[in-house]
C-alpha cells in the first residue's frame, strides 16, 4: 500500500476530474469503478479513520467506466467528534488532487410522502441545523451544481423514471430525530433527513469545484412509517439501491 505522496502522484498523473463519497452502506454501488490503488484516511494528511459502520474508510484512486475518479469510501460526521475541518476534510483533498466535482452520496430518511425506503433524491439545496462551520468563504444560496443535477435527472430519465429533486435537512446526529422533530422539519421545507452532506457541500463549493449530492431513502422518519429506526436497516436499504445509484454517479462522473 503506498503512503499518501506516493497516492498524490498516482492522482496527478491519472488526473481525475471528479470525486465521488459513498455514504452508509453505500460501498457496493462502484460495480462499475476499476481501482487503481488505494489508501486508509487514516494515511491522509488531515484526515482520520471512521468509526461508523458501513464506512470503510479509504481514498481510491481509478477509473469510474472510462473516466479516471477518486472514491471515498466512507465519510467522516460530526457526531464522531471531529471539528468541521476535519469533517470537510475530503473535499480539500480533492481539490488538492485537481477534481473540478464533488459528488456525494448519503442514506437519509424520507420525510416527503413520495420518498420511501429505496427511493433516490437529488439535492437542489439543504437546510441546516448544525453549529459552526469550516469555512468563513460565503457561497451561493445552494452550493449544488445546476448542471450536475440536470445530468443526474437526465440519467434517471434514461432509465424510465423521474429523478425527484428537493431539500435535505442536516443534523448533527447520531441519534435520530423524533417525531415532532420530523414534523417541524417537514413545516421548515425538508424532503429528507440526514446528519452529512452540507457542510461538505459548502466546502467544496468554497473551493471551486462543482458540487452535486444524491440522497438515498433508507427508511422513513421518524414518526412517518411507524417502524423502529436502526443503522442496520440503513445499511440494508442502501444496498437495494446499488445499481440505479450507480447508474447516476456513472453519468456523473462522465460529464464532469
Amino acid at each position: 500500500m503506498p503512503d499518501y505522496t506516493a497516492f498524490a502522484a498516482a492522482a496527478r498523473a491519472l488526473a481525475p476530474r471528479a470525486a465521488v463519497v459513498l455514504g452508509s452502506g453505500l460501498g457496493g454501488v462502484v460495480t462499475a469503478f476499476r481501482e487503481h490503488v488505494s489508501i486508509p484516511f487514516g494515511d491522509v494528511p488531515g484526515l482520520v479513520p471512521p468509526t461508523v459502520s458501513g464506512h470503510g474508510g479509504r481514498l481510491a484512486l481509478g477509473e469510474w467506466g472510462a473516466e479516471p475518479a477518486l472514491v471515498f469510501f466512507g465519510r467522516l460526521h460530526f457526531y464522531e467528534g471531529h471539528p468541521w475541518g476535519v469533517v470537510c476534510g475530503p473535499a480539500r483533498v480533492a481539490a488538492e488532487l485537481g477534481a473540478r466535482a464533488f459528488i456525494q452520496t448519503n442514506a437519509v430518511g424520507g420525510i416527503h410522502p413520495s420518498l420511501g425506503p429505496g427511493s433516490l433524491m437529488g439535492v437542489a439545496k439543504h437546510l441546516t441545523l448544525l453549529d459552526g462551520s469550516a469555512w468563513r468563504t460565503p457561497v451561493a444560496a445552494s452550493p449544488y451544481s445546476p448542471r450536475l443535477l440536470d445530468v443526474l435527472a437526465t440519467a434517471k430519465a434514461a432509465r424510465g423514471r423521474t429523478l425527484l429533486t428537493g431539500t435535505y435537512a442536516a443534523l448533527t446526529g447520531p441519534s435520530y430525530e423524533t417525531p415532532a422533530e420530523i414534523r417541524a422539519l417537514a413545516a421548515m421545507g425538508a424532503d429528507v433527513v440526514g446528519m452529512s452532506t452540507a457542510r461538505e457541500a459548502e466546502a467544496a463549493a468554497a473551493l471551486g469545484l462543482e458540487a452535486a449530492a444524491v440522497s438515498c431513502v433508507t427508511n422513513h422518519a421518524a414518526g412517518i412509517g411507524g417502524e423502529p429506526l436502526d443503522h442496520a436497516e440503513v445499511v440494508r436499504n442502501a444496498l437495494l439501491a446499488a445499481d440505479r445509484l450507480a447508474a447516476l454517479l456513472g453519468a456523473a462522473v462522465a460529464a464532469v
